[in-house]
């Protein structure tokens, strides 16, 4: 779905990844993502939404988590509109926009660490996907809540990449 008249910014706050395995090569690799959306502030035709998203590799090789903002900006109803969860991907319409903004840190950083990159289009994949838990969030009341949303797909393209070989310690 086409939102054209709104806005998305999105802030990343907080962004890592880990090696997780050095030794572990895998000709398929499959990655989920696990998000929480949950709505931080409303103005008249804004609203400002936390994210976290945490990426995870099938069989484990890599793992990034991002945390951040998205504040969309336009009519009320195409707000609304882009909160909303997608039939066919069971995905909030704003998801993709969100992962699209923090794929090119993840991609950046599996450069780094020697690891398989996700998929760019892994939340706009038309592949079916793995279980799905519900995501909520309320635009009507002024409150939303968000809850754990779950998508698996495969990354045909991980055969070419080659884990790492050497691990690095977590920045924390």
């Amino acid at each position: 779905m086409q939102i054209p008249n709104v806005s998305v910014k999105v802030e990343i706050v907080h962004f890592s990844g880990y090696r997780l395995d050095t030794k572990n090569a895998a000709e398929t690799l499959e990655f989920n993502v696990r998000a929480r959306l949950e709505e931080k502030e409303r103005k008249s035709q804004m609203v400002t939404i936390n994210f976290s998203m945490l990426v995870t590799s099938k069989p484990s090789i890599v793992k990034f988590e991002v945390d951040g903002t998205a504040t969309i900006a336009g009519k009320d109803e195409d707000i609304r509109k882009m909160l909303e969860i997608e039939p066919d991907t069971k995905v909030p319409y704003i998801m993709p926009r969100i992962y699209q903004h923090a794929f090119t840190a993840m991609y950046l950083l599996s450069t780094i660490l020697n690891t398989p990159p996700p998929p760019q289009d892994l939340l706009n994949s038309q592949q079916p996907m793995g279980p799905i838990q519900d995501v909520t969030v309320e635009v009507d009341t002024g409150t939303a809540s968000g809850k754990d949303t779950e998508d698996n797909q495969s990354n045909k393209n991980a055969e070419k990449n080659e884990p790492a070989t050497m691990s690095t310690p977590p920045s924390r």
